[in-house]
């Protein structure tokens, strides 16, 4: 039995090496997520994008061109930690916001505590923006072993100050040394020191959710004061209009752009693009890069009105078109066998924590009750995905302003109920991005469609049920053509798969402000320990 025992182990071993190099002990893992990025915001996918060590992490290894995540910031980083859709755990709906009393739920396991079981050191540097109302929902609570960032969802790159109050920490201390340094200059810096500094003993998890390229924030309560329109109960807990930030060096790298916004946007992906430069390099000087895993995605599509850009692909942030949830994304490590090529399989955010858990060579208990599935093998010798639906999202609380609901199976997509606020197509200077547009404009813009109306006089998600739509991705990647009316069987079939994955719908957790996360009772710093 003890010999059976052992082979069963080595022949194990053998099948997770088959597809990496060996390697002298578990990899290292750095997973990169940039917010608000979108397709087109990449040099591989746009030669006007200037960002060389993002292009060759990408070009030496293997691109995802079908990497799915979730139309806003917040869900796709609970998708990301959990495996499992936020629509079943409540979270589907806008973001968390920084006055709310709610946080990825606490019975879920993080990712991080899975690998700080299995021996890893787990760093994180960046966004958290799953919330953070009590100590028990930030992240060295939830499985890291230090924190270098903010916990809310933007805030300037600067003064490090969200709308009332300063948000940056080390672990759980209030940084008030970082004030005045620009944050992805900080975050770079920090991720030198972790890589210099780490015992070689243990494998490195390093998570590094940038700021880049999402705008800064600006004040809440102005916009509360307007009315209870459905784009002013969005737009606090993520962004109203401010000038991007970024050092001048990078807006002088393009002279060719004149939309303000798209310049600074571009700017700030090379910005980026540097910092994740630094990253490699000090990898590379701690002997370490030839045994690391990196991981690049966007958390959503990029946010059209203020720079960002999915173009050919429909929509973008804040929708469930393929713009607003298909991510640039990227596997790159030298102990990959197969580099430079492109990978077509279906892939989503759920998949990240039973696909790198795979590739690490760790398993786990399957009480966890995921959505994801491990896609590692599928990866990495361009084998068929592992999985053939996908879930866009599911949400029924209004106003959905991120999309209501849609599914894919096989090759057709459909979507039931509004899809989101942007739904043309944008080529990057189509869209007035300039500093002047206000969220008045926006409102009138975008949301003034009789649909959208009937929605928010009603509060009823079947006041929007006339809108359908179904595509043929494989054929029409672009959504172009809308053939609901065309192929009743398939509609039938993915209204019924539709129907299948509402049995677990969670309704959203999506609480009021409230007035005690006011910045004012903690010395003037956003902090947790009020809920």
């Amino acid at each position: 039995m003890l010999v059976h025992a052992a082979l069963i182990t080595v022949t194990t071993a053998l099948l997770h090496l088959s597809v990496v190099q060996s390697a002298p002990q578990s990899p290292h893992l750095i997973f990169i997520v940039a917010d608000d990025l979108g397709w087109n915001d990449v040099g591989y996918h746009n030669p006007d994008i200037i960002s060389p060590n993002i292009d060759k992490l990408a070009g030496s290894g293997i691109r995802l061109n079908q990497s799915y995540v979730q139309p806003l910031c917040s869900p796709s980083r609970s998708a990301f930690m959990t495996g499992v859709y936020p629509f079943r755990m409540g979270l589907q709906h806008m973001v968390i916001g920084e006055s709310q009393d709610v946080c990825a739920p606490l019975n879920r396991k993080f990712f991080p505590q899975i690998l700080k079981e299995n021996g890893y050191m787990t760093h994180m540097i960046g966004k958290w923006h799953l919330g953070f109302c009590k100590w028990e929902c930030t992240p060295t609570y939830r499985g890291f072993d230090s924190f270098y960032g903010f916990y809310s969802g933007g805030e300037d790159y600067y003064t490090h100050v969200y709308p009332n109050g300063y948000d940056y920490r080390y672990n759980l201390t209030v940084n008030t040394e970082a004030a005045g340094n620009y944050s992805t200059y900080e975050f770079a810096a920090r991720a030198e020191q972790i890589i210099q500094d780490h015992d070689q003993a243990k494998p490195l998890y390093l998570y590094m959710p940038f700021q880049s390229v999402h705008m800064p924030l600006q004040s809440v309560h102005i916009l509360l004061q307007v009315g209870t329109h459905m784009l002013y109960l969005y737009m606090p807990f993520q962004s109203v209009h401010m000038p991007l930030q970024v050092p001048d060096k990078y807006l002088e790298m393009y002279p060719n752009i004149k939309n303000k916004n798209r310049k600074a946007l571009s700017a700030m992906v090379t910005s980026l693009d540097d910092a994740i430069g630094r990253v490699v390099t000090a990898l590379q000087d701690k002997d370490m890069y030839q045994n690391s895993i990196i991981v690049f995605t966007a958390d959503n599509g990029g946010w059209t009105i203020f720079g960002g850009n999915n173009y050919p692909l429909r929509g973008g942030k804040v929708t469930i078109f393929e713009g607003g949830t298909r991510a640039a994304a990227f596997i790159h490590s030298p102990l990959l066998k197969q580099t430079g090529v492109i990978y077509d399989g279906m892939m989503h955010a759920v998949d990240w924590f039973p696909t790198l858990a795979s590739a690490l060579g760790i398993t786990y208990n399957d009480s966890l009750d995921q959505d994801g599935v491990d896609q590692w093998e599928a990866i990495t010798t361009l084998a068929p995905s592992k999985r053939s639906e996908i879930v866009y999202n599911m949400d029924y609380h209004p106003a959905p302003v991120e999309g209501q609901s849609a599914i894919r199976f096989g090759d057709y997509k459909l979507i039931e109920g509004y899809p989101g606020l942007y739904q043309g197509w944008y080529k990057p200077d189509s869209v007035d991005q300039g500093v002047e547009i206000s969220a008045g404009q926006l409102a009138n813009m975008t949301l003034d469609t009789p649909a959208v109306q009937e929605l928010m006089r009603s509060g009823q998600p079947q006041s929007l049920a006339k809108n359908h739509y179904l595509f043929n991705l494989k054929d029409d990647p672009t959504e172009h053509n809308n053939l609901y009316d065309k192929l009743p069987e398939v509609v039938q079939q993915l209204q019924e798969r539709l129907a299948e994955q509402r049995k677990r719908y969670v309704p959203p957790n999506f609480p009021p402000n409230s007035p005690k996360a006011n910045p004012k009772h903690f010395g003037g710093v956003w902090s947790p320990g009020w809920c």
